[in-house]
Formats: structure tokens, sequence, C-alpha cells
């Protein structure tokens, strides 16, 4: 049994246990009719995302960029890609979004840049000029081949030669994609203040992509990795990248020192937070050191729930490898995102209701935050394209072993009898497979037993039971199908149990508990005394009266 003391939240700690719905902005909402989503559109449906009873927005990236990689490829921080509109619709949508209760986070894209930046189009033209270090550039081996054997996730070597300062440049990711080289403290410090131009204007927090990416160590390389196995998005079989130890290219000690900097930033805005992406090998104990004091990230998430993975034991691995090694740090659980294939998908190939609300319930019941991606309220699967509908440079790579990323970010489906499913009255940039109009929001709003109303059902009950949010957690053995636990805060405790089985179960346990009367009719599970009635894949969510004798 693991414990991790309750944790006693302030106003500014609004993130301790908030839920943040991600939104892909280019697959939410088209306002203007170009089949692309924008951040107008985002504005229509704020009613929506708060009748779901989250807290807070997660906007992946809408800055000016040449969308190499879908915004990830940033030209101009401070500024809105035209595509989704103008700061002014930011200024609007922070308000409105306010104004419901709903914070609202913006992706920063801080280990790199685009090509297109003028940091880089300045950076290029000599080694001698103002911004000459401001990227990662180093010289050839004496036969010409880059400076070391480092692997972009993308594919292929993580170095680009540059005829103009006859160097190669690091690119983690494409090679669009220059690295910025975080050892320059210039660079930190304009880092810093693109941040600060969105603290200004009234953000409440930042999602942090590929956070430990910031800073590379000696230019050596990298071992082999001793087996391939699912992990991080560019470990698979058929990518390069998965094959080394990625020893010397990410997640550097000097890394620390830029979440250090970034944090007494944030600091200086009290209310506002951070979420971390990790992607390593060992991300449990990196989410826990990026964390851990009140110096580093506020919250951290990794892959490790982003995985194939669904079995029991798996999770409860995970779950209570993070507890033994965050200390006083902060989690923040996803189970989907923008990167990774469809969780109806990818854990349910039926896409069964009862095992989607499990898993629902598994990640509202963990101790932590948790990141909800649009359209997994709906149970949406993923999109099945064709090569030629692709348009992830990924997906195009890497065909047809690997199928991409758009099948995860096709447009929301609104109006099950419309076209485009009322996200456009265009083509969308992404086509809206016809297994989502049975899915839309308006023919799940009217059903009371969708999983849209679930999933409402569920986060107002978190809501209103302060030891779900942040109370402590204490894990215990029952059956190997089932992930049971304990959650306490103040005077209120609650015992879990998650049954993974596609069986009935009757078990006996070792506490007495009693039904919640607001509990929703999701949680199928009964407590009798000390006898646990569990249906396939149900839910028991109860409150501890005793310890049975």
């Amino acid at each position: 049994m693991s414990t991790i003391r309750d944790t006693q939240v302030s106003a500014h700690d609004w993130w301790r246990g908030a839920v943040i719905y991600q939104i892909y902005p280019r697959s939410f909402q088209d306002s203007n009719g170009d089949g692309i989503g924008d951040l107008p559109g985002i504005l229509e449906r704020l009613d929506y995302i708060a009748s779901l009873n989250v807290d807070a927005i997660w906007l992946s990236p809408f800055f000016t960029s040449p969308m190499k990689d879908f915004g990830y490829d940033i030209s101009d921080y401070r500024d809105v890609d035209p595509m989704f509109g103008t700061l002014e619709d930011v200024d609007r949508l922070v308000e409105a979004a306010h104004a419901r209760g709903l914070k609202v986070i913006i992706d920063q894209v801080l280990s790199h840049t685009s090509d297109a930046h003028p940091w880089f189009e300045e950076s290029r033209q000599s080694r001698d000029n103002p911004r000459a270090d401001w990227y990662v550039w180093a010289d050839p081996r004496p036969d010409g081949a880059p400076p070391t054997n480092w692997q972009s996730v993308f594919g292929g070597s993580a170095w680009q030669w540059d005829t103009r300062r006859c160097q190669y440049y690091l690119h983690n990711f494409l090679t669009e994609q220059p690295d910025l080289n975080f050892h320059h403290p210039e660079v930190v410090t304009a880092i810093v203040e693109e941040v600060r131009f969105w603290l200004e204007r009234g953000v409440d927090g930042f999602r942090l992509d590929a956070i430990n990416f910031c800073t590379h160590g000696e230019l050596k390389d990298n071992p082999p990795r001793r087996e391939i196995a699912e992990g991080f998005i560019g470990v698979r079989p058929d990518n390069p990248y998965g094959y080394q130890q990625h020893l010397h290219d990410k997640t550097q000690p000097e890394n620390l020192a830029v979440l250090e900097r970034l944090r007494r930033l944030l600091d200086e805005y009290p209310g506002t937070t951070s979420v971390g992406e990790i992607g390593d090998d060992d991300s449990l104990r990196v989410m826990a050191e990026y964390t851990q004091g009140d110096q580093r990230l506020h919250m951290a998430y990794s892959f490790d729930l982003l995985t194939e993975n669904a079995s029991p034991e798996h999770l409860q691995a995970t779950v209570r490898s993070m507890e033994a090694q965050i200390g006083d740090g902060w989690p923040c659980w996803a189970l989907g995102n923008h990167d990774v294939t469809r969780l109806a998908t990818r854990w349910d190939a039926d896409a069964s209701p009862a095992r989607l609300r499990l898993y629902l319930a598994f990640l509202l019941t963990q101790r932590g935050s948790v990141c909800l991606y649009q359209g997994e309220e709906l149970g949406l699967s993923e999109a099945q394209l064709r090569h030629d509908q692709l348009v992830d440079p990924a997906g195009i790579t890497f065909w047809p072993r690997y199928k991409g990323r758009d099948g995860c970010r096709t447009p929301m489906p609104w109006q099950a009898g419309e076209s485009h499913a009322g996200f456009s009255r265009v083509s969308p940039w992404l086509p809206v497979p016809d297994a989502h109009h049975a899915l839309a929001v308006d023919h799940q709003d009217n059903d009371p037993a969708s999983l849209l109303n679930a999933s409402r059902d569920l986060l107002a009950f978190r809501r209103r039971h302060p030891a779900l949010i942040r109370g402590d957690i204490h894990y215990h053995s029952l059956h190997e199908e089932v992930i049971c636990f304990t959650r306490h805060s103040g005077g209120e405790s609650l015992l879990i149990a998650l049954n993974f089985s596609a069986q009935a179960l009757t078990l006996e346990t070792a506490w007495r508990a009693e039904a919640l009367e607001d509990a929703p009719g999701m949680i199928n599970g009964h407590w009798q005394a000390d006898r646990l009635t569990l249906p396939p894949h149900g839910i028991a969510i109860a409150r501890c009266v005793s310890e049975a004798h």
C-alpha cells in the first residue's frame, strides 16, 4: 500500500485537482466557413464546455506559423495566425471563459521555433551575428557526417546541414523546427519575455510542449536501446528514434534551471500555473523531479497512460509508481490527446460504453489533475483515413505501419443531421468520419444514458467531493482485475473499486461502506456490509464507514 498525504489547496492553487479540457482549435468549430476551426468558433461553444463541469480549457497552438507541424512550429510567439483569428479574439475568449468560471491555459512551444522565425533567419546568416548562438549549431565530423548519431522524433538524423554557415543545426522534430540553445542566457531571457506577453493578456497558465527537450548535453553519440518498447510518440519499431537511449539529447540536468526561471516568472502572477509534457524513457521519475518543491513546474504529464496497454496491472503500476516518487509534486493524468490514437479505439476496439465509462472513472478518481481531450466525452473513435487524406508529416513519412495523428484530430461532431456534423459549412481540413455523426453532441445531449451525460454527471460528482480533488490516496489489493483504493480529505473518506473484467464479481472486502446519495447512475457497484458486488466493467464509489472486523 502506498500513501500520499492530503494536499491543502489555497485560492491560488485552483489547478490542484482541476480538470482541463483540451481544445485542438483547427478541429473544434469553424466560424468563418474556411473549413478550419478558429478562436471565434471556440467562443461560440464555451457554454457547451462549461456544461461539462470542467475547470479550465487548454488551447493547442494558435500562434503565427507556417503550419509544417500544425502550429507547433511557431514563427511569432506574440501573434495569432490569421486562420485562427486575432489577438482581440484571444482577449474576448479569455474574458468570456472567465465569465463562465473557466480558466484558460495556452500551449507554449519553447524548445524550438519554426525555421521561419526571425531569430533563426538571423542566426543562420553567419557565425558572428548577434543571434548566431541562439540555436544549436555544430561542425561536421571530419568525414562530413553529422556531429552525433542523434535521431529526430519524426525520423532520420536530428541534424540538418546549412550551407550558409557550413554547419549542422539541431532539430529534435522536423527539419523546419530548429532547437533553441537554452545554454545561452539571452535565449532564456527572450523566451521568458515571450511567455510574459501572454500573462499580461490575462491567461491563467501554460501547457509546455516537450519541456524536457529544452537543453542538450555533450555532443556524444547516444547508445543503442536494449529493446524497443512502446512509450513516447517517437518510440516505435518503424522509427529509428526508438533505437537509441536518449542520454545526451534531452532531459539534461541544466533543464531544471530553465524550469526554475519560468516558475519565478509565473510566481509574479499569482494564480497562474504550468503543466509540462514529458517524453522520456523514465518519464515518471522526470515528472516527479520536475514538479517537486515550489520552484519548478506546477504539474506534469507523461505518455505512460497514452500507450496501448489498458490492463489494470499496467494502470495500477503506473499510478502507484508515480505516487511513490512524486512526494510534494503533482501529476496531471491524461488518457488521450492530439498526438495519440483515440482512447475509444486504442483501449477498446468495440468502443463499449461500459468500458469507456470505466476508463473515465479511473481517470477522474486518481490523485492529481486531469487533461480531457475534446471528443473523449463523446467516445469518439479513431478516424480511419486513406493515405491521400493525410496531412500529418509523421503519418505521411511512416505510412503504412504508422498512420500518424490525423485520425485523432478530425473535427468535433456537433449536429448529427448536418453536413460535416455542424463543424463547418464547407469541406473541412480533415473529413468527419461517418461513425462520428451518431456520436454528435446534439444526439447525445438528448439521451440521459449517453456517455456525454455520464461524463457531465461524473465531473459534477467529482466537484462535490473534495476527497476526489485533493485527497490523499491509498491503494489496496482486492482482485487481479480490480483497481481498488481509498481517497481521504478532511472528514470525507471514499472507497473506489473499478472492475476491469468482463465478468460480474462479488468480493469480500476489509471495509464497511455505504452508498452516496448523490452518486450518478454510472456508479453501479454496491457494498452491502463488507461485501462488494461489481457488474462487468462496474464502478463502485461509496463512503467508507469503517474497516470490517
